[in-house]
């Protein structure tokens, strides 16, 4: 359902909202976030999609143009957060970049009590072809309970370089077999993108009924 400048999938009565941001390339009604939000919503969440200005302004121009700077995706993030945490428990999460920005946010979420998790879906831990460059610093002493879903061989966090970092215990990794950014694996691995996105739905879904119950 379309209300405003959001997706919105799911019932009002479910117990907690999925707050779910973009990445840097795709919108919030791509193959990938249909998929997440459509699988989501099944399980009984309610999962809400927006859109950062950059990428508003693309689809009312349709000219391309780069990512807001970090503050006003930040603060865009925050806007989401003050306006739909008013009406029950939240958790803030997103694809990629959308991920990265609610996890550097999150822990102050947290502590005002506005939201209960984060979900970070294809983390990228580092700019493509720089992996000296880690942006891990928040998940070093995150308190809030943070999934990431990541594929194994992702080009922005694979998984041979992510378990050799020190994150907080408040940070949990969950592996997609063989997958990419996007959680596709190859061929040759006997696996299937549907297979793949199935298990991180489940995952963020257990995540998400464990944030209820704590």
């Amino acid at each position: 359902m379309i209300e405003g400048d959001v997706l919105i999938d799911g019932s009002n009565q479910s117990p907690l909202t999925l707050l779910l941001a973009h990445g840097a390339g795709a919108a919030m009604d791509s193959s990938f976030m249909e998929s997440m939000a459509f699988g989501l919503s099944a399980h009984g969440w309610r999962v809400i999609r927006f859109e950062f200005p950059y990428m508003a302004k693309r689809r009312l121009t349709g000219r391309q143009c780069p990512p807001d700077r970090f503050e006003l995706l930040a603060r865009h993030w925050s806007e989401q957060v003050d306006a739909f945490s008013q009406s029950g428990p939240v958790v803030v999460g997103g694809k990629s970049m959308g991920g990265r920005i609610a996890s550097v946010c999150a822990d102050q979420w947290f502590e005002a009590k506005q939201v209960l998790g984060c979900i970070c879906l294809g983390y990228p831990f580092h700019p493509l072809g720089k992996p000296q460059q880690l942006r891990v610093e928040h998940f070093k002493q995150m308190r809030t309970p943070t999934l990431i879903v990541q594929g194994e061989r992702d080009p922005m966090g694979r998984r041979d370089l992510v378990e050799t970092l020190s994150l907080s215990d408040a940070v949990e990794v969950s592996w997609m077999p063989d997958g990419d950014h996007s959680f596709k694996p190859r061929k040759a691995s006997g696996r299937t993108e549907a297979m793949n996105r199935s298990v991180a739905i489940d995952a963020a879904h257990q995540h998400m009924l464990r944030l209820l119950q704590s």
